[in-house]
């Protein structure tokens, strides 16, 4: 594995994204109002940091965690990427997946659990070297809608290789249907004899909500669209104001989502023909439109840069989506609204439909193995050693049943030395 450093810390870690391009610096730590878990978590792993690029894994005690221990998960990266070792399961964890005796490595997770679930998400810790935040849901092996949502954080053993990642989550199980249609009704009428009562966020394990008080119904009056010869400043400014209001109701109303998007949506359009004005807030904020993902400045730029990578994705795809659909100035927050599944299947159905119309990507496996199969044969006197005298070469068996060597690892690489060490077992 290439030595992999974290890279910047977010302005907001409630969102555990961080910036491309900047130097390390020891994060700063949440306020002490913040209840999440994960939020908890991050400020733990950021306590461990010091002046290191990544936190020792030696500093690391999940079974002293009382806190958040019970519900986190400590990965073993150091025997290789496709399947780590599983060191450390959390009661609560272990609970919920239903794992009574002892469990090695993450494939012999249970399928369906919520712990088989992290391999959706970790190894994005090794593509981005940095604290990554996730939040989904599926059916779990009881059958039951799990909504979870977690933090997978990277440990080294050197201050130079991601070797352990600690994650931590908590999750919700969904009300039966049968239960949720009446509690709409329930809901439904409430709301026609008090139109005021304010809406509930939904209760998870430890309760991303816990400790947050109630507030009152979103407003979003007011947030009419700016005159037609106002300047771009003033329709990002509409569109972060309601983005603002979408982040800090988000577990009550998708409503206010979808306006922040659709005014988003309604930004992008305005800079098309407001370029100049559009470069020089680009400039101002630091970021570059790219080729491939022009709607990802959009969605920095009303959301934030250091917001959730996942989500600002997931923006910018259905931003991409409204354009080729050439959806209209003021109507993409309803067409997100009447969309069937919402944004989430609007975003799904978009991938699919580019993953149909791009050409079949070429097997790496296949490629290298059809490489090796037709490489020249190498002088074994050619090819480096380590100062033990050892060497990780590829051989092929040829026709005459003799072995022949076609390739080598580089001298001293670290997939070199987890080679040796994968072979010494």
């Amino acid at each position: 594995m290439d030595i992999l450093r974290g890279h910047g810390i977010p302005n907001d870690p409630e969102d555990f994204d961080f910036a491309d391009d900047a130097a390390i610096e020891t994060p700063p730590l949440v306020g002490s109002d913040e209840r999440r878990m994960q939020v908890r978590a991050y400020n733990y792993w950021a306590s461990l940091l010091g002046d290191r690029s990544l936190p020792s894994i030696e500093d690391l005690s999940p079974q002293d965690l009382e806190d958040f221990g019970p519900y986190s998960v400590l990965l073993d990266f150091s025997t290789g990427l496709e399947n780590p070792a599983v060191v450390y399961l959390g009661t609560a964890l272990r609970q919920e997946c239903e794992i009574e005796g002892p469990i090695r490595f993450i494939n012999d997770v249970p399928a369906r659990s919520l712990l088989s679930r992290l391999t959706d998400h970790y190894l994005q810790i090794i593509a981005n070297a940095a604290p990554i935040g996730f939040e989904a849901g599926f059916m779990n092996q009881r059958g039951s809608e799990i909504l979870y949502r977690g933090i997978l954080m990277p440990f080294s053993s050197d201050d130079q290789t991601i070797d352990f990642v600690f994650g931590v989550i908590n999750w919700k199980e969904v009300v039966a249907l049968k239960v949720s249609e009446e509690i709409d009704r329930e809901v439904e009428e409430a709301l026609r004899i008090a139109p005021s009562t304010p809406a509930f966020a939904p209760i998870w394990a430890d309760g991303p909500a816990a400790g947050e008080d109630d507030e009152d119904t979103l407003d979003l009056g007011g947030m009419e669209s700016p005159a037609e010869d106002a300047p771009l400043s003033d329709w990002l400014a509409l569109a972060r104001d309601s983005a603002e209001k979408a982040r800090t109701s988000e577990a009550r109303s998708h409503a206010a989502l979808y306006r922040a998007i659709g005014l988003s949506y309604d930004f992008a359009l305005v800079t098309v023909a407001r370029p100049d004005e559009y470069a020089e807030l680009l400039e101002n904020s630091g970021l570059k439109v790219q080729a491939r993902a022009p709607m990802t400045a959009v969605v920095k730029l009303v959301f934030g840069s250091t917001y959730d990578k996942t989500r600002i994705t997931e923006y910018a795809t259905a931003l991409e989506h409204a354009r080729a659909h050439g959806v209209e100035l003021g109507t993409f927050g309803d067409y997100l609204a009447r969309y069937d599944g919402g944004l989430k299947a609007l975003v799904r159905d978009e991938r699919a439909q580019r993953r149909s119309d791009d050409p079949a990507r070429p097997d790496r496996q296949q490629t290298a193995r059809a490489a090796m199969k037709s490489a020249a044969a190498i002088d074994p006197i050619t090819i480096a050693t380590d100062g033990d005298g050892l060497a990780v070469v590829i051989a092929r068996r040829e026709k005459d049943g003799s072995l022949v060597l076609v390739g080598a690892l580089p001298e001293g690489s670290d997939l070199s030395q987890r080679a040796i060490i994968a072979a010494a077992l």
